[in-house]
């Protein structure tokens, strides 16, 4: 069985040129068969290329393909007709989009249908169950609504809020399931992955299911960071835990990378009574560049960088240490002020470049939001994004610092240069979604914006650039995954999950054995008959 899809997937790319060459001859099957079928569902379906044409792009901005439909669901039973309506086809696949948030054209359907998902999040389907003891409560939510939905009713309307978030919350929550959803509490609580309870899912047999770690578990535990593969999350429950009132927001500068990965790993390793709430970090360039270098680490506009605290043998890259502790209104200042000495007095941070701001729980977690605005408003936000995510292992993350950040990346790649810790054990390994080995690996997003060209950098360039870095991964032998993946062969495919890699193509068979679903992950070729995967 295995080794038929293996076989297959070895032919993909003359098996979509061939498949691409049919739907422009005309031979898509049926065409009036499955339009026919879409007419039941209580949605709308639009074959206008304006909508045609926004479904096919993203926001990396570097691929762009001619879905022949966009769907937009009334609710669970109409993604179900959807996939049913092409199964007669040779050859059409079915797409989920969120909110257009992927970066390699991973959630596109060229010659075939996207299902926009944010039109079942339109819908007043997000339902928010409160119980006497706070640890029961919980959210059901579509998996079009965007978490910033989900952020604003249960913080707004009862005080409430999930553990695990993303930076970015224009995501919407089927999206970031399907992969895994990482943030600054992901060290405590785990990805967002670990933090669902049940989820409502059609497959690529157009089966709606409900399922938990108790009920239907296969499915359950496949689809989250299963990248879409085995079916469209519909609904999911996400526990909720009491909101803070107000966070306060620290960022420490470290000149050298083997102090910061000290600490950094030291607060993630503590107890939550001897930790912070939130711990991230990033790299930035020893200069005054208003993007790149100091002035990007500063909270406040009142704040100043002063490099003259940086001891002489600092390099051409710094460190940032960015750490959040929560707080409620009635704790007394005092308390909060001692709290934060206690926690910080163990860092070995640069003296005189610590700082810090109070804001509020919403504003902290919208933080991402006013950058985007920012951005948008000088186009910036629209130009292409050639972003690169990582997981590194603790073993190989000082050598990925001295080649990458030091020499590659040393002059700042016009945004955000994350790296901070995760821990193993805080990631449920019946999930999809695979890691490096180890207790602690490090998260290594590398988040460019930068002008289009002429007035920034050719695409191409930063494109190869990337490629350069995971080369260099490669050769190297790192213990590494990139996180949102995107391959082209079989062989980078299988690398990239490794003994996971039976696993993957057995819950496809199971759940999707027409390989209808997520095509634009390029993963598994189309096939014909259910039988030929059986």
């Amino acid at each position: 069985m295995i080794a038929f899809i293996e076989h297959s997937f070895h032919h993909e790319n003359d098996a979509e040129s061939r498949q691409n060459d049919a739907v422009e001859a005309g031979e898509q099957g049926d065409a009036a068969e499955w339009k026919e079928a879409l007419k039941e569902i209580q949605g709308t379906v639009d074959y206008d290329s304006i909508f045609t044409g926004l479904a096919g792009k993203d926001f990396g901005g570097m691929n762009r393909t001619k879905p022949l439909a966009v769907i937009r669901p009334a609710g669970s039973s109409d993604v179900a007709t959807v996939i049913k309506s092409v199964q007669t086809t040779p050859f059409l696949r079915v797409a989920a989009r969120g909110n257009g948030h992927s970066i390699n054209g991973q959630a596109m359907s060229d010659k075939g249908l996207v299902i926009d998902m944010r039109a079942m999040g339109d819908h007043p389907s997000l339902n928010v169950v409160v119980s006497s003891s706070n640890s029961l409560s919980y959210a059901d939510v579509s998996g079009g609504a965007l978490w910033e939905e989900v952020l604003k009713r249960c913080v707004l309307g009862y005080g409430l809020a999930p553990r695990s978030w993303t930076d970015y919350l224009a995501l919407t929550v089927g999206g970031t399931l399907s992969n895994a959803g990482v943030s600054g509490q992901a060290f405590r609580y785990g990805p967002q992955t670990s933090n669902v309870t049940e989820l409502e899912v059609v497959t690529g047999r157009g089966e709606t299911v409900i399922c938990s770690e108790s009920v239907y578990p296969d499915l359950f535990f496949a689809v989250l960071g299963g990248l879409g593969q085995f079916g469209v999350i519909t609904r999911a429950r996400i526990p909720l835990q009491k909101a803070p009132d107000m966070v306060r927001w620290i960022r420490l500068v470290y000149s050298e990378f083997d102090e910061f990965t000290r600490d950094a790993e030291f607060i993630v390793s503590q107890s939550k009574e001897n930790s912070f709430d939130y711990v991230e970090g990033f790299v930035f360039v020893n200069s005054d560049d208003p993007i790149n270098g100091w002035p990007s680490v500063t909270l406040d506009s009142d704040q100043w960088f002063n490099p003259d605290f940086l001891p002489p043998s600092s390099g051409s890259v710094l460190y940032c240490l960015e750490v959040a502790l929560h707080f409620h209104h009635h704790q007394h200042p005092s308390f909060l002020d001692s709290e934060i000495e206690r926690l910080i007095g163990r860092l070995r941070f640069v003296e005189g470049l610590r700082f810090q701001v109070d804001v509020s729980y919403m504003d902290f977690l919208l933080r991402v939001k006013k950058a985007e605005q920012q951005a948008t408003a000088s186009g910036i936000w629209e130009a292409p994004h050639p972003w690169l995510n990582l997981f590194v292992s603790k073993r190989d993350i000082v050598d990925f610092d001295r080649t990458v950040f030091k020499k590659i990346l040393k002059g700042g790649i016009g945004g955000p240069m994350l790296v901070y810790p995760l821990l193993r054990s805080r990631w449920d390994s019946r999930n999809s979604v695979v890691i490096p080995e180890g207790e602690i690996f490090y998260l290594v997003a590398l988040l460019r914006f930068t002008p289009p060209y002429p007035s920034g950098p050719p695409v191409a360039d930063l494109v190869a650039e990337n490629r350069e870095i995971v080369r260099h991964c490669t050769k190297k032998g790192y213990d590494f995954k990139l996180y949102l993946p995107h391959y082209q062969t079989q062989e980078e495919w299988k690398q990239h999950f490794g003994s996971q890699w039976p696993r993957f193509v057995e819950r496809k068979v199971m759940f999707d054995p027409m390989a209808i679903l997520a095509p634009g992950q390029k993963i598994f070729p189309r096939t014909h008959k259910t039988s030929q995967l059986l």
